[in-house]
C-alpha cells in the first residue's frame, strides 16, 4: 500500500471509531511508526509501504481506535517548552493547563529567587515548565501517587531539571514559606465519571474525580496554602468551569482576594488567590 493510501486509510478507521480528530491523529500516528516528518509524509506519499511497516501502523492505529490516548501512543508530547512522557501512571497534560503555566508564569517575573510549588504534580508538567522557563527557582513538586512521582522524575531528567519530587497528600511536610502555589488538582465531580470520554478513562481516577462537586481536593489545598504562603504569595488553582467561580467566592469569604480567568476558549478555569491582609 501507498503511503497516501494508508493514510486515507488510517483517518477513516479512526473515523469511524468516532475519534474526534481522525486525521491528525492518523498523521501523527504515521509519522511517529515509520519516522517520518511531516514533509516527508507528504513528499513520498507515492511510497509503498513495506507489510511490516504498515503492520506496526496498522497496530498503532487500532489502539487509538481502541480510545487509547494519542499521548499514550507517541510516548512523549512538547508541553509547555519542556518534553514529557505520557502514560498510565499520570494525566494526560492538557492544552489547557499551558495556560495557567503561562498565568502563573507572570507571578515569578520580577522575583530573584522564587521558591514555588506544585501539588499534584503529575508529569510534573506544571513543576517543570516553570522550572525551565525560571532556572533560577527553587520548584518543589508533591504528588500523592507513587506512580505518578515515578513519572514525574523520569520527565525532570529528561529534560535536565532540578526539581525536588515529595510523595505527600496536598501540602503535608511542606513547610514553606513559597512565593508561588500552583496545582491542577482533581477538579470534577464524581457523576463525570459515568460519562466520561473513552480516553479519559485512561487516566488514573485519583486524578480526575474531587467528590459531588469536584472541589473535595481544591478546598482543603487553598487552606493548607493559606499558611504556606509568604507575604504577598500566590496561590494559581485550574479547576472545571462550573466550579471555579464557586470556590473563588470562598475563598473571599475566607480572606482571600481573588480573581477568575478564562481559558483560550473564554471558560472560567483557573482562579487566582492571594491572602488578602
Amino acid at each position: 500500500m501507498q503511503l497516501r493510501d494508508l493514510l486515507t486509510r488510517a483517518a477513516e478507521r479512526l473515523t469511524a471509531a468516532g475519534v474526534s480528530s481522525p486525521e491528525p491523529d492518523a498523521r501523527l500516528l504515521l509519522e511517529h511508526t515509520l519516522n517520518l516528518s511531516r514533509t516527508a509524509l507528504l513528499l513520498r506519499g507515492g511510497e509503498e509501504v513495506a507489510p511490516e511497516a504498515e503492520a506496526r501502523v496498522w497496530a498503532r492505529i487500532e489502539r487509538r481506535a481502541a480510545r487509547v490516548p494519542l499521548q499514550h501512543l507517541l510516548g512523549e508530547v512538547e508541553w509547555g517548552g519542556v518534553r514529557l512522557k505520557s502514560d498510565a501512571r499520570a494525566l494526560v497534560p492538557r492544552p489547557e493547563t499551558e495556560w495557567l503555566l503561562h498565568l502563573a508564569s507572570q507571578q515569578l517575573q520580577s522575583l530573584s529567587q522564587p521558591r514555588v510549588l506544585d501539588v499534584g504534580t503529575g508529569t510534573g508538567a506544571l513543576a517543570l515548565g516553570l522550572k525551565a522557563a525560571f532556572a533560577h527557582a527553587e520548584v518543589t513538586a508533591s504528588d500523592l501517587s507513587a506512580d505518578a512521582l515515578s513519572l514525574a522524575r523520569e520527565n525532570a531528567a529528561l529534560n535536565g531539571l532540578d526539581v525536588t519530587f515529595v510523595q505527600t497528600d496536598l501540602l503535608a511536610g511542606l513547610d514553606g514559606p513559597f512565593d508561588l502555589i500552583v496545582s491542577n488538582p482533581p477538579y470534577l465531580p464524581s457523576a463525570d465519571r459515568e460519562t466520561a470520554d473513552p480516553e479519559v478513562r485512561h487516566d488514573p481516577d485519583l486524578a480526575l474525580y474531587a467528590g459531588p462537586d469536584g472541589l473535595d481536593l481544591a478546598r482543603p489545598l487553598a487552606a493548607e496554602a493559606a499558611a504556606r504562603l509568604t507575604p504577598g504569595g500566590t496561590l494559581w488553582l485550574e479547576l472545571d468551569p462550573r466550579n471555579a467561580p464557586a470556590l473563588a467566592a470562598e475563598l473571599r469569604g475566607a480572606g482571600w482576594a481573588t480573581e477568575v480567568h478564562a481559558d483560550l476558549t473564554g471558560r472560567e478555569r483557573f482562579v487566582r488567590a492571594w491572602r488578602a491582609e
